[in-house]
């Protein structure tokens, strides 16, 4: 029986409107100006709304070839509901205002057979916006061509748990057929986030944000995952998908294909230049087969 998860943040963080959105995504593809290439097969892209992230989250998803995938792993944060696990959606169709998107089951079954897995209920899936918001992105990729998709949903993990499931899921990169969308938004600075990190030495707030999101980016796209995970005990730096990005990053040290991340753009909400103010970093990078 279809159980469908609703597009529950269209209206509200993206437009409800198909041809609206069409158009929106139509014009962000197209002023990223990328080539498609079949070599990516992996993206890190932000998850706020559009109207902040949705230029940026263009560089990753316009670098995508969809020819010759059938499958779609997301991996994005929990915002609201606590596990220490990673749980998979209950839902077998994901909505979205341009298309949907079905859920791999045969996947699912695989996952949950492992015993590391659990199940999040509906209201839970659709409370969450960190998977949701690159659902439009991938139906417009991928529209007119078949393919199916594994939420998951990574919950605060231990370092032990992020090695884990990344050998769990590492022999699903040597599948070429098989595509990774992980989310994540970068530094999250301001009170009202508890975070006020600022090294004046690279002058304004936003340029010292800038150059610690940056270490953070040349870090991962070294691909060594415990080197991100100092990164993130040395700065403390408010990264809110650092767990599928640390799960992403065990997954490609533990598969025989060799994935290289490379980051294409980076863009804040606003430029902070005073300790009353706030922003949010977005950044948008491609793992491409290498060599």
């Amino acid at each position: 029986m279809e159980k469908i998860r609703k597009a529950s943040h269209a209206g509200s963080w993206y437009t409800d409107n198909p041809l609206e959105l069409e158009e929106q995504l139509d014009g962000w593809l197209r002023a990223a100006g990328l080539v498609k290439s079949s070599d990516v097969r992996g993206v890190i892209a932000p998850h706020a709304g559009y109207s902040y992230s949705g230029r940026a989250a263009a560089y990753a998803f316009g670098n995508i070839d969809p020819t010759n995938i059938s499958r779609i792993f997301l991996l994005g944060p929990s915002h609201h509901y606590y596990t220490p696990k990673c749980a998979l959606s209950r839902a077998t169709v994901y909505k979205t205002p341009i298309g949907d998107l079905p859920i791999d089951e045969e996947v699912n079954d695989e996952l949950k057979a492992t015993g590391h897995f659990e199940y999040m209920d509906l209201r839970v899936d659709e409370a969450e916006h960190s998977m949701e918001m690159h659902l439009p992105y991938l139906a417009k990729v991928f529209q007119g061509y078949p393919v199916k998709i594994v939420p998951i949903l990574v919950g605060a993990l231990s370092a032990e748990s992020e090695a884990l499931y990344g050998r769990f899921l590492a022999k699903y990169v040597d599948d070429s057929k098989n595509f990774f969308s992980v989310s994540s938004d970068f530094c999250h600075w301001g009170s009202r986030f508890n975070y006020i990190h600022y090294d004046k030495s690279h002058g304004a707030i936003y340029k010292s944000i800038e150059v610690l999101d940056k270490m953070g980016m040349d870090i991962i796209e070294t691909g060594d995952p415990d080197a991100f995970k100092l990164y993130l005990s040395e700065t403390d730096n408010t990264i809110c998908g650092r767990h599928p990005i640390s799960v992403f990053l065990h997954m490609l040290k533990n598969s025989s294909t060799k994935i290289k991340i490379r980051f294409l753009r980076y863009e804040q909400s606003s430029q902070c230049k005073s300790m009353r103010d706030s922003s949010v970093s977005y950044a948008s990078a491609v793992g491409k087969v290498d060599g």
